[in-house]
């Protein structure tokens, strides 16, 4: 059996040590084996650790857990991503409750250059099916390809799946449970189906029990993989909604179809366009429009720096990232630059005001 792999995976089951704390343990141990070998006395020293914390990491329950799920992974084919590796989802490293190890089975691209979820209500009307479908078979005509992600969940969420499948682009479900079961059961065709060009993802161990705050919880994956959640249909409570917040929270862009005011499953959408937390959207144009898609496939790299500009270090750094990276939100080129938002807002000026770069919806930034 992998040791590193028996380590990340044990570190996920610990009781009461969520993404951050897992972060710090590494950061202040320097290994994952470390944590594991560390003494108690040591540990409990940690911010955030304590008594309790320390107490549970040595315990031999946990890396029997782990051993247990690893014969689990491996008998059916499934990957486990950790935020370490370097195939680890970039669209997550921005997010500060991301996991430190997830689960995922099929095939797929998290890197892909272009992601949107698509949420709504599970009592969708014939128009929200509709729409999604429509929605989706143009991006399909386009000459990308974005990546589809939403929930399996009823309505909404699985007709995005069907329509992803239908015109042939790639989709992921990310669920509230383990691997060893699909909730609800009646979508497991769709989710075999989606194996083959996306695939099933969750941050849930097998043997997990299926919980209403699971499904809650699993939301923040589905705002955290795509570049843009977009709401179709949502009464005035649901986990659409928080799908939505969450999304906002991570300064992606968020998009909601509007209804008749009197229709109930369009007063969560209205409300999020009313309140300036989604823009919105009638076809794939207004999406291409609000995350500069149409305007970047037009665009080119620059080949070599424009001649004759006077960089300062940073400046040279920042220009270097973009240029590397592509695209980037402004939280996750800070934290690859090492700098605070606050300074990296006034480097970004600079070069904007230089015509070297181009800020694009969503607070990202790219080359010229």
């Amino acid at each position: 059996m992998n040791e590193t792999l028996l380590y990340k995976v044990a570190l996920s089951l610990i009781p009461g040590i969520g993404s951050v704390l897992a972060r710090n343990l590494i950061s202040n141990v320097g290994s994952i084996e470390g944590i594991f070998r560390e003494k108690p006395s040591r540990l409990m020293k940690i911010p955030g650790i304590g008594e309790v914390n320390a107490r549970r990491i040595i315990e031999a329950r946990v890396m029997e857990q782990a051993s247990h799920e690893i014969e689990f992974i491996e008998k059916n084919q499934i990957r486990t991503y950790f935020y370490l590796d370097d195939d680890y989802p970039k669209r997550f490293m921005h997010c500060t409750d991301a996991p430190i190890l997830f689960y995922f089975k099929g095939k797929a691209n998290f890197n892909c250059e272009k992601a949107i979820s698509i949420v709504g209500t599970r009592n969708a009307t014939a128009y929200g099916r509709q729409m999604c479908d429509e929605l989706l078979k143009s991006l399909s005509e386009k000459e990308y390809k974005p990546l589809i992600v939403s929930g399996l969940a009823y309505g909404i969420d699985i007709q995005a799946h069907k329509s992803a499948l239908k015109y042939n682009l790639p989709t992921i479900g990310i669920v509230g449970h383990g691997l060893d079961r699909l909730y609800p059961s009646a979508h497991q065709k769709i989710a075999s189906d989606m194996l083959g060009n996306g695939g099933i993802l969750t941050d849930f161990p097998s043997q997990t029990k299926i919980e209403a705050a699971n499904f809650i919880r699993r939301n923040r994956l589905i705002a955290g993989l795509a570049d843009a959640t977009i709401v179709i249909e949502s009464g005035e409570k649901g986990g659409a909604l928080i799908t939505a917040d969450i999304a906002s929270s991570y300064n992606r862009d968020v998009l909601a179809y509007p209804g008749r005011s009197y229709d109930s499953y369009s007063k969560g959408c209205n409300r999020l366009i009313k309140r300036n937390i989604a823009a919105m959207i009638e076809d794939a144009s207004d999406l291409e429009y609000q995350l500069g898609w149409e305007k970047s496939k037009h665009e080119t790299k620059p080949l070599q720096q424009v001649l004759f500009q006077e960089l300062s270090t940073d400046e040279k750094k920042i220009t270097d990232l973009l240029n590397k990276h592509g695209k980037t939100y402004i939280d996750l080129l800070a934290n690859y630059a090492g700098m605070t938002v606050q300074k990296l807002s006034s480097i970004l000026i600079s070069l904007e005001f230089k015509g070297l770069i181009n800020v694009l919806p969503g607070k990202m930034y790219q080359l010229r």
